[in-house]
């Protein structure tokens, strides 16, 4: 199975024996064929493994949830002469993996660079759960040039960074099925920029700070933050600046060298969702009000001057007329 017939975001489980029909194919079609991996119990003889894939352009992205298995690169697969770069980010517990003679054990918050073309390991137990994000070795080379140094030792003493790395990869994974390729593409140079900055040395960091910096990848977090609180009517920049790590200032220097700002896009979002809400199914039997209060408006008269303004008719007219043609 190839890379181009599979969707951007994909799972796939298994759980059983480690042989038989259904062990092989998943083994084959997916681990062999889509990882470049080959997989085997961490423990016993027993397969306990739900994997979330998301691949961002060139990049893939998977977690795998459960008890026993066992990610490995062999001595066979190496002769694919696929090179790519694998950074393991511990979840929880203690993660155990190998690169050719090296052992690393990864706490949470801890990550771990690895390369395809040796042979190594990483073990999902009871006991340890990870996130692997596949890299492009020459994308990754080009913004950390000596990112090769930081191979198989264990990474994450910028606890800042590691956190946003981790935070980015989620907000990623979330959001994968919705973006087109130029989303993609612009999503994944924000994960390349940020694995770099935690690989780079203090020169080329100075250096990816001024011509990628962090700027594409704080504002998706914070706009994220947004999203996911929308029904608060309290929500203000400095909430979201403080949960980022960052200050009042910078949070309202990136929203406006977006082109918009804090207000206007936390007003944009919750007239959106509101318009969802007026036409969804459920919608339409609920009170103009109290949607409005449910996307975080505290002042009804300033929602309906908004809702008219930004769609040319009032939020009752629109339930209305979506209702009559149900």
């Amino acid at each position: 199975m190839s890379e181009t017939q599979l969707p951007n975001r994909f799972s796939i489980s298994h759980r059983g024996l480690a042989k038989g029909p259904a062990y092989e194919a998943w083994r084959e079609n997916i681990w062999r064929g889509f990882c470049r991996l080959d997989v085997s119990p961490a423990e016993d003889d027993y397969i306990d493994c739900h994997n979330e894939f998301t691949q961002l352009h060139s990049i893939v992205i998977a977690t795998p949830r459960g008890g026993s298995a066992r990610f490995a690169r062999t001595r066979t697969l190496l002769d694919d002469g696929c090179d790519d770069l694998v950074l393991i980010s511990a979840t929880r517990g203690t993660v155990h993996v190998t690169q050719g003679n090296k052992a690393i054990d990864l706490t949470p918050g801890q990550m771990c660079l690895t390369e395809m073309n040796i042979v190594g390991a990483a073990d999902l137990n009871q006991s340890g759960g990870f996130t692997t994000t596949r890299l492009p070795r020459r994308l990754l080379l080009q913004v950390a040039p000596m990112a090769e140094t930081q191979l198989a030792r264990a990474l994450g003493h910028d606890r800042a960074l590691s956190s946003m790395i981790v935070r980015y990869f989620g907000l990623c994974a979330d959001v994968a099925g919705d973006l087109d390729i130029a989303g993609q593409k612009a999503a994944a140079q924000h994960l390349v920029d940020l694995v770099g900055l935690l690989l780079a040395n203090r020169a080329e960091k100075k250096d990816l700070v001024e011509r990628h910096g962090l700027s594409g990848a704080r504002l998706e977090l914070m706009k994220a933050d947004v999203l996911r609180n929308l029904d608060r009517g309290d929500l203000t920049i400095e909430k979201v600046a403080g949960a980022n790590a960052i200050s009042l200032r910078q949070a309202q220097r990136l929203f406006a060298e977006s082109g918009t700002t804090f207000s206007e896009f936390v007003l944009e979002q919750r007239l959106l969702l509101a318009r969802r809400l007026l036409l969804s199914e459920s919608g339409i039997r609920r009170k103009v009000s109290d949607i409005a209060y449910s996307v975080g408006f505290n002042d009804l008269s300033y929602f309906h001057r908004s809702f008219r303004r930004r769609f040319g008719v009032s939020p009752a007219d629109m339930q209305m007329e979506f209702g009559r043609t149900q």
